[in-house]
């Protein structure tokens, strides 16, 4: 068997009854859809209910699955301690898809904390859930800090792991969109959140799905959207699958987004083969950068490969540019992949004869040392996007006032210590933010006396 269908649901404490008090009856068009997505489930009678939530554990590099037989839970902390979950998870199922994760290399599984109690963003869907229907296993699964790409990876592995076993299976992302809706809300307002659920509703109103890769992270985090991951699991369960989508309602009353979809597989489709059209066409876009790169970022390449494919420090090869061989300078190297930094290293002044060795040592030191990520892996090499900053002269300011974020770097220092942030980075748009950075980067505290520096940079891409 395989995916039977699948549901984007929130999950707001206060619509249940017993925890809400009343208060349900704000939300009652999502209350009402998540009756009907309820009595879909049990029209189906799935043998296996698969959860992603994102209130489960959460790994910065690693998906966990909740190991074990059963997990118990209620709605105790939010003041309704007789609403109780005694859930038996489907082990086999859990088997299934460690193995395939293992097979292949990627970090998911049920190491790491045994949980024992279940999650609000479980326990809201199966509330409904099984209100209407009971005989059903649970397969829980947390989110975790990785790319979107490897979310979508794991939902696919979780419907050849349905397929393998032969479960009857539906699969709940639970999420809620923006937490950042109306001044009243308790988060506040913020433009993105408006935006966030305008997207998300069109996207998923459609099953849309190779259009939740667009979704900036940084766009996502000031909408302080909670569900985005658990979505994009969701999809790829449905990969290469027809979908019928509803569009069953949406609610910003409290101040935080309110989402129902259903989704109803119809068959295969190859054209909705999502992940592989993205890495194709991200493919032919880094192929084209490729092209298109000075030679500045070319060496900061050859150098990355040299080291990660043979652990060699290359020399500096003959025919560079005067101003690569004849000059000093220092220089950052700045590794993306899909988005999201991978390695940067650099020197604030020169420290090599010339700053073509400089750009050799820390493309390596960016590849293989940056302490805040594992070193860079072969098969890595064809999706990384290599930057190379070429730093000026540091020049004394006597206040933050003097800082531009976007033509000026700050070097903040206190004593022996110092913290240094390039200019013109995605997220960091104030001043105030640029130099609360570098101070952390630093480990030096907010109200510290610093000394600060700016620089401007020669950005080669």
């Amino acid at each position: 068997m395989s995916v039977l269908a699948a549901y984007m649901v929130p999950h707001p404490p206060m619509i249940v009854p017993e925890v809400g008090q009343g208060s349900e009856k704000q939300v009652e068009a999502t209350r009402a859809s998540y009756v009907r997505v309820a009595e879909e489930i049990a029209a189906l009678k799935p043998e296996t209910i698969i959860i992603s939530s994102p209130h489960a554990t959460m790994y910065a590099d690693y998906f966990h699955i909740s190991p074990g037989r059963e997990a118990e839970g209620s709605f105790a902390r939010f003041h309704a301690a007789q609403v109780r979950f005694r859930e038996t998870y489907d082990d086999a199922l859990v088997q299934a898809i460690e193995r395939l994760a293992k097979e292949s290399g990627f970090p998911a599984g049920t190491l790491g904390q045994r949980e024992k109690a279940l999650d609000h963003g479980t326990m809201v869907p199966l509330y409904f859930i099984r209100q209407q229907y009971t005989a059903f296993r649970l397969v829980r699964i947390g989110l975790s800090g990785l790319p979107l790409e490897d979310h979508y990876r794991l939902g696919q592995m979780i419907r050849r792991a349905v397929q393998e076993t032969g479960r009857r299976a539906v699969y709940v992302a639970s999420g809620d969109l923006s937490h950042k809706l109306q001044s009243y809300g308790p988060y506040g307002f913020a433009a993105e959140g408006p935006e966030y659920d305008k997207r998300i509703m069109d996207v998923c109103g459609r099953a849309a799905f190779g259009e939740l890769f667009d979704f900036d992270e940084a766009f996502c985090e000031r909408a302080a959207e909670c569900g985005h991951r658990s979505f994009v699991i969701m999809a790829g369960a449905l990969d290469g699958l027809a979908v019928e989508a509803k569009r069953l309602s949406h609610e910003d009353v409290t101040g935080v987004g309110y989402g129902i979809c259903a989704f109803h597989p119809l068959g295969a489709d190859e054209g909705r083969r999502f992940l592989a059209i993205r890495q194709q066409d991200e493919e032919k876009r880094l192929a084209a950068e490729r092209e298109r790169s000075d030679a500045w970022v070319r060496l900061a390449r050859q150098s990355v490969e040299s080291y990660v494919l043979r652990r060699q420090i290359m020399d500096v090869p003959e025919g560079l540019p005067e101003a690569l061989t004849h000059r000093r300078a220092g220089a950052f190297v700045s590794i993306h992949k899909q988005g999201r930094l991978r390695g940067c290293i650099g020197t604030i002044a020169p420290t090599r004869a010339s700053l073509a060795e400089e750009i050799i040592r820390n493309a390596v030191s960016a590849a293989a040392n940056d302490p805040r990520f594992d070193p860079i892996r072969p098969g890595e090499l064809e999706w990384l996007e290599i930057k190379v900053d070429v730093l000026g002269e540091p020049e004394d300011i006597p206040s933050e006032a003097a800082l531009d974020v976007k033509r000026y770097g700050v070097i903040v220092t206190r004593g022996h210590r110092r913290g240094l942030l390039l200019p013109d980075l995605d997220g960091v748009d104030t001043v105030e933010q640029q130099v609360a950075i570098a101070r952390q980067k630093a480990g030096i505290g907010p109200r510290e006396e610093v000394a600060l520096q700016r620089f401007e940079v020669v950005r080669h891409t």
